[in-house]
């Protein structure tokens, strides 16, 4: 599966597990609101062990790891069957190692000249972080100008909402974002698996209502 695999639902949730147990209930709240696509980051002990659960227990969930800051975190990812990986910067040796796995991989960019360093190691579809806090839509529509012709794709991530989520969609340069509000932290720990499927199809009905000449 390529980068665009992961992409075709224009969302990606981004969940923070503490407890491995709670991956798979988590993975089944998020598939009963229409979404088949969530980034377990490895910020938590946990992380490795519940891509492990979610892999092999919830087959329908498209599985990646976030927040890969190693060479050797990539090769935990891939060995705990994680299907794509994020970053939240440019780092060179986890792009060279997720190329050798064949791993998707959206490194994180913030400038033009990290953006052009992207494209030149052949990465074209890029996180962009955080979204909000450098700038949100107007930024993001700011970097996409010097680049339209070269084929980028971002996908915002950091401060996105159900309020704010279309206008990043409105974009054509943005071909998804990542969001963890449907499935918070306070959520997951809770175990609030009927608010977090309540939120996503909140989230997926923002989707679908963002016009086609906007989709990518």
């Amino acid at each position: 599966m390529n980068a665009e695999f992961f992409l075709r639902q224009r969302l990606i949730c981004v969940a923070v597990i503490d407890q491995p147990k709670d991956a798979v209930p988590l993975a089944e709240a998020l598939l009963a609101g229409g979404l088949n696509v969530m980034e377990v980051t490895f910020r938590t002990a946990g992380a490795v062990d519940s891509i492990s659960r979610i892999r092999d227990g919830v087959p329908r969930m498209a599985i990646g790891a976030g927040t890969l800051l190693s060479a050797e975190q990539v090769k935990e990812a891939s060995g705990a069957g994680a299907q794509f990986g994020v970053s939240p910067g440019l780092n060179e040796s986890v792009l060279a190692e997720a190329e050798r796995r064949e791993m998707p991989f959206f490194p994180g960019v913030m400038t033009p000249t990290e953006v052009g360093r992207a494209l030149e190691l052949g990465c074209k579809h890029l996180k962009f972080f955080p979204a909000e806090a450098v700038g949100g839509v107007a930024m993001v529509k700011a970097l996409a100008g010097p680049f339209s012709h070269t084929g980028v794709k971002f996908v915002p991530t950091g401060g996105i909402n159900a309020a704010n989520l279309a206008n990043y969609l409105a974009v054509p340069q943005v071909a998804a974002i990542g969001g963890s509000w449907m499935a918070e932290r306070k959520l997951v720990k809770e175990k609030a698996w009927a608010k977090i499927t309540a939120l996503t199809a909140e989230a997926m009905k923002v989707i679908a209502s963002v016009p086609a000449k906007s989709r990518r």
